[in-house]
């Protein structure tokens, strides 16, 4: 142990000086990095403490900005908090204003459709009350219809209802005494109706009846069968009517040789001429003319613009009698005017000679008022003058008068 320890320090003692001038040099190093780099961080220090200050005077300033810019902001949200409060009371009294006007408007509004309604329900009561009229009439209608049916239903019945139909269109068209009813004829029988017609010339004569239950059995009639069976039969029916009517009522000199069928419906009247023909030529050929109630009242119309004209023609020669009386008082009407214009003419003379002498008496005033009173004999002289002047207007005036007088 001795030995180790005697040899470390011989190694030691052996080593020493380059140790030591290592150590020197590594110790010198050290120191000089010691300072530099005491130096560095008191710059690095001194720029710390620098920049600490430049960013506290700035955090300063910029607080001093924000405490500003906090000041600006409070006094821009005050003003704002006024300007909206001052708004916000605007838009209150408006949106009141509003309200209110919109509240009367709807109460008007309510008040209007109140009325309407009530008056719609008002109209709407009136209609209905107008429906149940109606409503009543069409039952009274109804019941007009199942009598008529009723009526139709019977012959008699039937035949007086084409009568009273027949004899209303002729009595509404003809004045009294231009026809008759029932009218018996020298053969016996009895029309209808018998128009009488102008100049003396023999009556028209018009029958009413017609077949209908023929025709009814045509309506009635389901197959094809049964309704040739009805339509033959109604042929016949009218054949035989057709014949009945030329047989007699149509009388040499006593009646027209032609006469009118009645058939008091339109229906059947356009259905016969549409479906039975051979019945229409036939009537032709008896101067029988088939006519419904629409052709029956132009007939009657025509009969009435004839018999106008026969009256007319009746009363031709007192009107022509009346025009003679009314020319000759025309003509002494045109006498006297002209002996008249005669009386004016010469009265119209006398008045311009009247003038011419009074403008001659008014020259002479005028040249007496221009002497002046020089000369009593002078002045007197006019007036002998004046005195015939004024004589033959007198006498002129006198005579104007005696015209006028005898004219008058």
């Amino acid at each position: 142990m001795n030995n180790s320890a005697d040899s470390l320090a011989i190694s030691l003692a052996a080593i020493n000086p380059a140790i030591l001038a290592l150590v020197g040099g590594a110790i010198a190093a050290m120191i000089v990095l010691l300072v530099f780099l005491l130096f560095r961080s008191g710059n690095l220090r001194r720029e710390q403490n620098e920049e600490a200050a430049i960013r506290s005077a700035e955090a300063d300033a910029r607080m001093a900005e924000l405490l500003k810019i906090q000041a600006e902001m409070q006094g821009r949200i005050s003003t704002m908090a006024e300007v909206f409060g001052t708004r916000q009371a605007e838009l209150n009294q408006a949106i009141n204003q509003r309200l209110d006007g919109m509240s009367q408007r709807v109460s008007h509004t309510i008040t209007e459709q109140t009325k309407s309604t009530h008056e719609n329900l008002q109209r709407l009561q009136e209609r209905l009350a107008v429906i149940d009229a109606a409503q009543n009439n069409i039952q009274t209608l109804a019941k007009d219809v199942v009598g008529l049916q009723a009526i139709l239903s019977n012959k008699q019945t039937r035949g007086a209802f084409g009568q009273s139909r027949m004899e209303t269109i002729v009595a509404d068209g003809l004045p009294m005494g231009a026809y008759a009813f029932q009218q018996t004829l020298s053969n016996g029988s009895r029309p209808d109706c018998t128009v009488k017609m102008p100049n003396g010339a023999p009556p028209l004569v018009i029958d009413a009846k017609f077949p209908l239950e023929a025709w009814n059995a045509i309506r009635d009639a389901g197959g094809s069968d049964a309704g040739k069976a009805a339509s033959q039969q109604f042929r016949r029916d009218m054949e035989i009517h057709i014949r009945d009517i030329s047989e007699k009522y149509l009388i040499q000199g006593e009646t027209q040789d032609t006469a009118f069928m009645f058939v008091p419906s339109e229906s059947i009247f356009a259905e016969i001429h549409e479906n039975f023909e051979p019945i229409v030529q036939k009537a032709h050929r008896s101067r029988i003319v088939i006519v419904s109630p629409s052709l029956l009242m132009l007939s009657i119309q025509v009969m009435q613009a004839v018999l106008k004209d026969q009256r007319m023609r009746a009363q031709a020669h007192v009107i022509q009698g009346e025009v003679a009386n009314l020319m000759d008082d025309l003509g002494r009407l045109d006498e006297r005017v002209r002996k008249l214009q005669g009386h004016f003419a010469m009265a119209q003379k006398d008045v311009d000679m009247i003038v011419t002498s009074a403008d001659k008496l008014t020259k002479r005033g005028s040249k007496i008022e221009a002497l002046e009173f020089e000369a009593t004999a002078d002045g007197a002289k006019p007036e002998r003058d004046a005195q015939p002047a004024a004589k033959s207007v007198e006498s002129r005036t006198g005579l104007l008068k005696l015209r006028v007088v005898d004219e008058e």
